[in-house]
């Protein structure tokens, strides 16, 4: 079965094919940031627009990049939510009008359960069960993963997620837009040692994360050693490279603490925050250093893109409608709420 995934969640179109027996046969992505880059952030009409203009030539270049005809595909996947509604009613309404056109069934797939299933992408690929360490703009989850729509949340975000403190200190330290990738590259000139921030929630007593306060820290620090014109440039990547520091604590700490909790041995990391180096690193210290199995999806595939898309509604098949074609999309949408795949008819 060949499935064409469309996601148009935020401000990234994604188009791919994937096939049940061949794996992903092409994949292809427009990012927006070069024009939200003025705003300092995604405007959500301009994001809607711009999918418009992307979505079918995208369609043509992954069709064509795997060999295939439209009418060779299967089966059509499109984000249905979490995101900015008008942009996710982009992706909803080309797929099920190609739905319509070709009398293939149509499926709604969760954005974040298409990332925490993204690391089934690589070879080789996590086994269930395993525990997910979901980190990006909008999500700093861990859940408990024992198979496709078997989702426990043991750790959750209070306020900020990490990706959002990430863009906002990244901002008090006058770094462009986007601010994680940003803060993450003046870090590597910053030194140890040199400034002091806390680690938000690491002694809790549960699997719970906050990263608001560290954000408010980083404001306390930057007003007060300013000058007349304006922070030091080394004394900004001192404060970028404890602020790295500080977040990946608290992320390893926490996701450490939550193998131990559950027995369960193999770890996926996943999520736009999920391409950090050093959250990386770290994580596969700890892996080399205590036998676990740690996971992480290709670059490529750690931001919002169309193979996630692809594949989670392969795995969800059984969910396809095509008896009519109406469609709505939800901006919000539990993840929690997910059940395991109905099975196909």
């Amino acid at each position: 079965m060949r499935v064409l995934g469309i996601e148009t969640s935020c401000d990234e179109t994604g188009l791919a094919v994937y096939d049940t027996e061949r794996g992903l046969l092409a994949h292809a992505l427009h990012s927006q940031m070069a024009m939200h880059e003025a705003y300092g952030g995604v405007v959500p009409e301009l994001a809607s627009r711009d999918h418009v203009r992307r979505v079918v030539p995208l369609t043509q270049r992954v069709l064509a990049e795997a060999g295939l005809e439209l009418s060779a595909i299967d089966a059509i996947a499109f984000t249905r939510g979490p995101g900015l509604a008008g942009a996710l009613l982009v992706g909803a309404s080309v797929a099920h009008a190609l739905g319509y056109a070709l009398g293939k069934p149509v499926i709604g797939v969760h954005h974040m359960e298409g990332h925490l299933l993204s690391p089934l992408l690589a070879k080789p690929a996590p086994s269930f069960p395993f525990i997910a360490l979901l980190v990006s703009g909008g999500h700093s989850q861990l859940i408990e993963v024992a198979g496709v729509g078997r989702y426990r949340v043991i750790g959750d975000t209070q306020d900020d997620a990490a990706g959002e403190a990430f863009d906002k200190a990244a901002k008090l330290l006058g770094l462009p837009y986007p601010g994680g990738p940003s803060l993450a590259k003046l870090a590597e000139h910053g030194r140890d040692g040199t400034a002091s921030l806390p680690r938000p929630m690491r002694d809790s007593g549960n699997l719970d994360m906050s990263f608001s306060g560290l954000k408010t820290a980083v404001l306390t620090l930057v007003r007060r050693e300013s000058g007349p014109d304006g922070l030091d440039p080394q004394r900004a990547a001192d404060i970028a490279r404890e602020f790295q520091h500080a977040v990946v604590d608290v992320l390893v700490e926490k996701a450490v603490a939550a193998m131990i909790d559950t027995g369960v041995r193999t770890l996926v990391v996943a999520g736009g925050v999920g391409a950090n180096r050093e959250l990386r690193a770290r994580m596969q210290a700890h892996a080399a250093q205590t036998g676990v199995a740690v996971y992480f999806p290709d670059l490529e595939f750690c931001t919002d893109n169309g193979a996630m898309i692809a594949l989670a509604g392969a795995l969800r098949l059984g969910e396809a409608r095509s008896a009519d074609y109406r469609f709505d999309v939800r901006p919000r949408w539990d993840l929690a709420s997910l059940t395991a795949p109905a099975s196909r008819a």
